[in-house]
């Protein structure tokens, strides 16, 4: 009898004495975790996107708490979130801005002509690996439709051109298509915001035109227009600065390409105009090159 009465009462009391050890070890090594950081998560919409720049929305939490994020870092919740975070916070956050995503390339089947076949799997990665792609403009979508895959919010589908199509009321700025494009002809631009600069090509514009029918040939003429010099060109590519811009539509009058799109805000430059009386509006139409006159061709 005591063979069986002794083993046990030593396993009781050796689970005892581990039960005690295992207890003060959770409060000795405890990691205390500050009281807002489940508080914030559960204002965060779950997404789990990465669109913050953070692993999820847990990650997120504890570096607002931390101060190592904004209150505002999520660019799904937008102004919302942010400011039931800011609560949580005790903090005041600033109106942030709503971004959705854009195709910075207009280069279809027809405008962009293929250069070569891909027989592969539907990747845009993939087709980059193989010389760089299909299309004569090196710069361009491919159009295999990967951004459209890693989209988790039906906000892309690609569209009869080849092309993805932005449903912007449906994107949540995540920022999953941008980080999935390999060439990077996505972007996050602001929501409100219409006018634009659809091409990256940074070619002079001879090559461009011979790569594609309405990409930015550096004419300068949108930079020469704008008012407030909100749309400049560098290294041989329009950009716009959507700060300064207040989309009256000069720029896209002008372009010869079309490669600045966009409905104009009706009355932003006659606004514009009353606070900056020295301004004189040039002319909207780009002029054709002067004619030769008859006689002195025929000289030649």
């Amino acid at each position: 009898m005591s063979q069986i009465i002794i083993p046990v009462v030593v396993l009781g009391i050796m689970a005892l004495a581990f039960g005690v050890i295992l207890a003060y070890a959770s409060k000795a090594l405890e990691v205390k975790v500050d009281e807002r950081v489940p508080q914030v998560r559960s204002a965060l919409p779950g997404a789990n996107c990465g669109g913050c720049g953070y692993p999820g929305c847990d990650a997120l939490a504890a570096a607002i708490v931390s101060g190592e994020a904004p209150v505002n870092a999520c660019p799904v919740g937008g102004a919302n979130v942010a400011a039931a975070v800011a609560k949580i916070m005790g903090e005041e956050t600033s109106a942030s801005v709503k971004l959705a995503a854009m195709v910075l390339c207009q280069g279809d089947c027809e405008k962009a002509p293929q250069r070569a076949e891909y027989y592969g799997v539907a990747d845009c990665r993939q087709a980059l690996n193989a010389n760089g792609g299909t299309k004569g403009c090196r710069f361009g979508c491919l159009g295999y439709g990967t951004c459209v895959a890693a989209c988790n919010f039906d906000a892309l589908k690609m569209g009869p051109n080849g092309l993805p199509i932005v449903d912007r009321d449906k994107c949540t700025a995540c920022n999953a298509c941008v980080k999935a494009c390999p060439k990077g002809v996505m972007q996050l631009v602001p929501y409100d915001h219409d006018i634009r600069v659809n091409c990256q090509n940074t070619l002079p514009g001879k090559f461009v035109r011979q790569d594609c029918s309405i990409g930015c040939i550096a004419c300068m003429r949108c930079q020469k227009v704008c008012p407030t010099g909100a749309v400049t060109v560098r290294n041989n590519l329009a950009s716009i600065d959507y700060a300064n811009c207040i989309q009256c539509g000069l720029c896209v009058d002008v372009c010869p390409t079309h490669c600045l799109t966009g409905q104009k805000v009706e009355g932003s430059l006659e606004k514009w105009e009353k606070d900056h009386p020295e301004y004189e509006r040039p002319e909207t139409k780009p002029k054709a090159p002067a004619k030769k006159p008859v006689a002195a061709a025929a000289a030649k």
